[in-house]
């Protein structure tokens, strides 16, 4: 791996090729000579707020060329980029700056009356605040260079089963990650696309491999199909990350089949389950080579990796696919924390380069993660095959157990989704008298269908074991997801436990 710290990337790449397209976001553009500029006076400027090493920097904004200023800025200084979730409610904004410490917050305009009632010890607003303010200070490199373990970034957690955490991203962490990229085919002639978000790793991590190898990387702030389409084809994309929820969006569109996606040479999906329809479907629109990527805020991005040929195969398109080669993988009995046999479900546990070393101020919690000898228990469920292909069955705690049997929503979600009426389908457990859990599917149905329950379970009942059925189907017009495309199961469980409860 090399061993290259952030403030290196745009050293190297504004000394060696200044003209070139670093950043494009909307109509604007940044060349790899500006971005260095604007990063040494962001750096010159922060150094004059007393911001030094180790000193916390948050961002609340959608994405913006200015996030990736602080990623450098950060990098030259020392000090660490907070991006925070700018979709928390205030209460959650608020309890994530207090938490990270951070004596400055740098806001979009959008979020200039939400910045204000977090209340940060210090705001500056993007626009004409924050431009007045790097003009009052020269394009000085601070010089700063960093250790590989020095943290980075402080990257909070989606929240989905209990109260974010603030994850610990390394230089050495991030350089891992952007070395990854190159199987997915960059390098310096790549037009990378990503619609994340910035306070997610697929977001800032995506960003951050197009630099790494002075390509050109668009951003987009909101993900709308028809215009993310366009992107792809008028800006000649070669790489774009996606994940599953936008891959069914972009493929829904009329006529996107017909598109000119030439350019394309691969597309990474991950962050949440998809389903063989919209895989099926993105082959057939895009026409390039596709990458299955697992991984967590943790592990800093993708570990797990189905290449293109294994798309070719039916049997492992459900499959997360194989560690890449610095991973290792194992599953483990969550109870005896004993490895299991091939094709037996336990706990997902990874260990590698890529890991981070725990969460900010929250030892009990790193302790919980992070075994003595450095694996990571992701918390995730899954069995690997003889073949070493990781099969995701679901999060641990989203396990359902009806009758004392074992079951994983996702083979539910699957066979559901393969029904023409449905768009969109999240599985849960639900409390029951008589099985302890019964199974409960949530579904969206296609534009103008009108499927039936008993439709949809006798669809079911030809692909699954009975146990596995559900018990109750109930249409909704959408599921809630968090940023990365993941459904809110814990948010789901919640809800209609309190609604059995209330019914019983």
């Amino acid at each position: 791996m090399s061993d290259v710290r952030v403030a290196d990337v745009i050293r190297r790449h504004a000394a060696a090729r200044p003209d070139a397209v670093a950043i494009r976001h909307g109509e604007r553009e940044l060349s790899y000579r500006e971005l260095d500029d604007r990063s040494n006076r962001l750096a010159q400027a922060l150094l004059a707020h007393g911001v030094g090493a180790g000193a916390r920097v948050a961002y609340l904004d959608r994405s913006s060329p200015e996030v990736v200023e602080l990623l450098f800025a950060a990098g030259k200084l020392g000090a660490v980029l907070v991006p925070l979730n700018w979709r928390l409610a205030e209460p959650e904004l608020r309890a994530v700056l207090a938490d990270s410490g951070a004596p400055l917050l740098i806001a979009g305009p959008a979020f200039r009356e939400t910045a204000e009632r977090v209340r940060p010890r210090e705001l500056i607003v993007v626009g004409d605040q924050y431009e007045r303010w790097l003009a009052a200070h020269d394009p000085r490199d601070p010089g700063g260079r960093g250790e590989p373990g020095d943290v980075i970034v402080q990257m909070y957690t989606s929240g989905t089963t209990g109260v974010p955490k603030g994850v610990l991203t390394t230089h050495a962490n991030l350089a891992v990650a952007a070395h990854t990229s190159t199987f997915w085919a960059f390098d310096d002639r790549s037009v990378s696309f990503t619609p994340l978000p910035m306070f997610h790793i697929g977001g800032i991590g995506w960003t951050y491999c197009g630099l790494w190898h002075g390509a050109t990387t668009v951003i987009a702030s909101e993900f709308d199909p028809v215009r993310v389409l366009d992107i792809l084809e008028r800006q000649r994309v070669t790489n774009a990350v996606l994940v599953p929820t936008m891959l069914r969006m972009l493929t829904a569109v009329p006529g996107a089949a017909e598109r000119d996606f030439s350019a394309l040479r691969s597309i990474a999906y991950g962050a949440a389950p998809i389903t063989t329809t919209v895989l099926k479907a993105s082959l057939r629109t895009f026409d390039c080579r596709l990458f299955g990527l697992y991984g967590l805020t943790e592990s800093t991005g993708s570990v797990i990796v189905l290449e293109p040929a294994d798309h070719d195969r039916e049997d492992l398109l459900r499959s997360a696919g194989r560690p890449y080669p610095w991973v290792e993988l194992k599953i483990v009995d969550p109870e005896s924390l004993g490895a299991v046999p091939a094709r037996s479900v336990g706990e997902v546990w990874l260990r590698g380069p890529n890991v981070t070393p725990g969460y900010f101020n929250r030892p009990a919690d790193t302790a919980a993660a992070l075994t003595p000898d450095g694996w990571l228990r992701t918390g995730d469920g899954g069995y690997v095959d003889e073949n070493g292909y990781l099969f995701l069955t679901d999060r641990i705690k989203d396990m359902i157990v009806s009758g004392g049997e074992n079951v994983y929503p996702v083979e539910i979600e699957e066979a559901l989704s393969q029904h023409a009426d449905v768009a969109d389908v999240a599985v849960i457990g639900v409390p029951d008298a008589h099985w302890g859990e019964a199974v409960k599917a949530l579904v969206v149905p296609r534009a103008g269908a009108r499927p039936v329950p008993e439709e949809l379970i006798a669809f079911a009942r030809r692909r699954l074991a009975g146990y596995k059925l559900p018990r109750s189907v109930e249409f909704v017009d959408e599921l809630p997801r968090t940023p990365s495309g993941k459904v809110l199961k814990r948010e789901l469980r919640e809800r209609y436990a309190s609604l059995t409860l209330y019914q019983n």
